[in-house]
């Protein structure tokens, strides 16, 4: 699994800090920090994994993994990432390459949707990779915590649920910010190699009810943000 946790580095992500990043190429010219996020995380996180558990091995590796894609400009320095072979698909759409994930980023990648332009609260095929990033920036400016709630099977075929969630600070697409937590919760299939790197990435979740959640209080919006239907037929 992801090395762990550098000394006077980051607790729960591997590969920022130390020896082996001295050359990385950073995408904002410097390594991430995560302190901010770090403390949400501890405070809402309902799993505590023991270190060197599958579970806390696992959330390591997904942490160190959405860092790297998404910090990380060079395949050489994504060290958790078999890059030459690498894919990435969500809710059983088309799978995208590393390139192309690079080229349009995370969140777009992970918003992909089959609904008509008209009916789309957040429109990845209308945004950048810098647009999208400001977008949810400026909407959790504390961060978008993610956890593990519990992993399946063990590689090569590593399936697990997650929680992703933050609080609505910040306007989001014109939507003035409700302050409440916005969550989503759902299920990832990672392959990986004997070196335990990343060779596909395979997300399902109900996307619909996770944007419903930034236009009114989760609460008050159709379902909760994490939802509980399936995450194929709604929300694509």
């Amino acid at each position: 699994m992801a090395a762990a946790a550098e000394v006077g580095g980051d607790k729960y992500h591997s590969f920022i800090h130390g020896e082996s990043e001295r050359d990385t190429v950073w995408r904002y010219g410097a390594p991430p920090s995560y302190d901010v996020v770090n403390k949400l995380f501890e405070a809402e996180r309902t799993q505590v994994w023991p270190e060197g558990s599958l579970e806390e091995k696992v959330q390591r590796l997904l942490k160190t993994w959405e860092m790297e894609l998404v910090h990380k400009v060079r395949p050489e320095d994504q060290k958790t990432v078999n890059s030459a072979k690498y894919t990435a698909s969500t809710n059983g759409m088309k799978a995208l390459s590393r390139a192309e994930v690079m080229a349009i980023g995370g969140y777009n990648n992970f918003l992909r949707t089959k609904l008509p332009p008209e009916h789309r609260i957040f429109d990845p095929d209308q945004e950048t990779l810098e647009s999208s990033m400001a977008t949810f920036l400026t909407a959790f400016p504390r961060g978008f915590a993610i956890e593990v709630l519990d992993v399946y099977s063990g590689p090569p075929k590593i399936a697990f649920k997650f929680r992703h969630w933050g609080y609505m600070e910040g306007p989001f697409k014109g939507h003035p910010p409700h302050g409440q937590r916005v969550e989503f919760v759902g299920v990832c299939i990672f392959h990986v190699d004997e070196e335990m790197k990343v060779e596909k990435s395979e997300y399902f979740y109900e996307r619909g009810n996770f944007l419903a959640s930034f236009l009114s209080p989760p609460d008050a919006a159709s379902g909760s943000g994490s939802g509980s239907g399936c995450p194929v037929m709604q929300g694509n």
